[in-house]
């Protein structure tokens, strides 16, 4: 579907990719590229409108648009259980965090769900006033980012929350112009997130958080609709709407551009990275799924450096 606010894309520690194409939630395992369905959903619950693996590549969640949030037992192929009333409208965005599935709805609300006991709700955040559209665990677990179609970014921390009240943000980021779906962690920086703007704003920001400071701001040309970073060097993938409909390399924190990925007829609405960090697999509103050995294969010991080094040297890894 090319829906900017869904989230039909992940790939899970297991090595197989999940894509949601309208009511069905294919599954593609990429060590030997077989291909099955886990579950198509009838007409008056779907269409599905966000995917998300478990930690443990297992478990996989499916959000509806009739509010309700799936749990499936890939290997089994079973549903394993149904959450109910946590949002009043769509699920759009889904994030891990161990065994607590937090949810992002159209309705604003961001909902902490302990998949392991029957009354699944723990946590609630309120600081959105329209639909959640990117949601991000910090890689520590302490934090999560929000993104919402309200062009706000919170940052809520995970120690501050209690279950009673509507848990306080720490940060509320309102730089953007429009809807902020990408949202990044950097793997080599804690503090560090990126977060990139729809059609009205284009830009990729780059926040410290444990100021609140926006570190700098990129205008990319383009609505941004996902971020990735590599986690073997300093880069930045980004993947983009009109005109070009492309992927973009940066190096960080330069942001000079390293390689424009071209390929995909329509916006690049979603991108997931393999396990080993190493491809990238990016799905449009074009309807095709596209794979890119964009990272390269990290490197087991680095070289010593050389005193003169080739120009261009350093980009044979996107090869």
């Amino acid at each position: 579907m090319d829906d900017f606010y869904l989230n039909l894309l992940d790939w899970g520690s297991s090595n197989v990719l999940a894509i949601a194409l309208g009511n069905t939630v294919y599954l593609w395992d990429a060590s030997d590229s077989s291909t099955s369905e886990l579950v198509t959903i009838d007409d008056d619950n779907g269409p599905v409108t966000s995917v998300s693996w478990a930690p443990d590549g297992q478990h996989i969640a499916i959000g509806l648009n009739n509010f309700e949030v799936q749990s499936w037992d890939s290997a089994s192929n079973r549903q394993l259980r149904t959450l109910r009333g946590c949002h009043r409208s769509r699920v759009g965005s889904m994030a891990w965090n161990s065994h607590v599935l937090t949810t992002g709805g159209m309705d604003g609300m961001i909902v902490n769900n302990d998949v392991r006991i029957r009354s699944h709700v723990c946590k609630t955040y309120r600081g959105h006033r329209q639909e959640v559209c990117g949601l991000k665990w910090s890689a520590s677990g302490q934090q999560l980012a929000s993104g919402g179609n309200d062009n706000l970014v919170h940052v809520w921390d995970m120690s501050k929350a209690s279950s009673n009240s509507p848990t306080q943000w720490i940060h509320r980021l309102e730089d953007h112009t429009s809807a902020v779906k990408a949202l990044a962690w950097c793997p080599f920086q804690s503090n560090l997130l990126a977060s990139g703007g729809g059609g009205g704003d284009r830009t990729i920001k780059f926040w410290n958080i444990h100021t609140g400071a926006c570190l700098n701001s990129v205008d990319t040309g383009s609505q941004v609709c996902a971020l990735l970073w590599n986690k073997n060097e300093r880069e930045l993938l980004s993947s983009h709407g009109f005109t070009q409909n492309q992927l973009i390399l940066w190096k960080y924190p330069s942001m000079v551009k390293m390689a424009e990925i071209m390929g995909h007829t329509s916006r690049v609405l979603h991108m997931a990275q393999s396990p080993d960090g190493c491809t990238v697999a990016s799905a449009a509103g074009d309807e095709t799924l596209r794979f890119w050995n964009v990272f390269g294969v990290p490197e087991v010991a680095k070289p010593a450096p050389k005193v003169h080094q080739e120009p261009f040297s350093h980009l044979n890894r996107i090869r």
